[in-house]
């Protein structure tokens, strides 16, 4: 994945949240060049990889597969310094983009849209296998709970949402016409570098081309202390 689409789509999800009044915390608008001078009072932001993320999940079309991310707050599974037993983030989802079909082993999340167009969240059973199963999969949706048959879509407009439990396979677009979603998750502790089981080969973290300079740091790139 380019530098420059990468920057391009920390600088659309700015815009998309500044429409809908939504703020970030500090650390989601500093420089490389501020990254700097920061000691280890912001370790809890380096070692749970709080901030930008973004994804083409090694596929090399960020326009039809993958998204942008912002972690604003998590714990941590391998580190005990850390208590947080919960995290939230937010994902800005274009029409015509995808987030590819996985589960959790670990996590549940409930996935919410915040605000934009129509959220669709397609669900099946998995297994230990990576299977997707034909079983009716179970669905809370604010509230409400019903079964559906493997292979569902849901539809969420925005403030509703969906409990997705681990193993339960999901991927996720947009509704053609409705425009661009802030997809809001509120979960157990984050950890995208074990916890992702993907039905196809995927990469979570793309490799990068360096075609221009930074505009944010990734969460996976900022400076280790000397």
């Amino acid at each position: 994945m380019k530098r420059s689409e990468i920057n391009q789509a920390i600088k659309d999800m700015e815009k998309l949240l500044q429409k809908y009044c939504m703020s970030l915390p500090p650390f989601c608008s500093w420089t490389p060049e501020e990254w700097a001078d920061k000691n280890s009072e912001y370790d809890e932001i380096r070692d749970n990889q709080l901030g930008w993320d973004i994804t083409d999940f090694g596929k090399g079309h960020f326009d039809t597969c993958g998204f942008a991310l912002i972690t604003l707050r998590n714990g941590n599974q391998k580190n005990k310094a850390y208590k947080k037993v919960y995290a939230e983030k937010y994902l800005m989802l274009k029409e015509g983009q995808t987030a590819l079909m996985h589960y959790h082993w670990y996590k549940s999340e409930d996935l919410i849209n915040r605000a934009g167009g129509t959220l669709l969240i397609t669900l099946y059973n998995g297994n230990e296998e990576r299977e997707k199963l034909a079983t009716d999969v179970l669905v809370n949706k604010d509230g409400r709970s019903f079964y559906v048959k493997a292979g569902t879509t849901i539809e969420l407009l925005p403030g509703e949402s969906l409990t997705i439990w681990q193993y339960q396979y999901h991927d996720f677009a947009v509704k053609e016409g409705t425009g661009s979603v802030v997809i809001g998750e509120v979960s157990q502790c984050n950890d995208d570098e074990s916890d992702n089981c993907f039905f196809e080969n995927t990469l979570r973290f793309p490799q990068i081309e360096e075609d221009e300079k930074p505009y944010r740091f990734l969460c996976t790139e900022y400076p280790k202390l000397q």
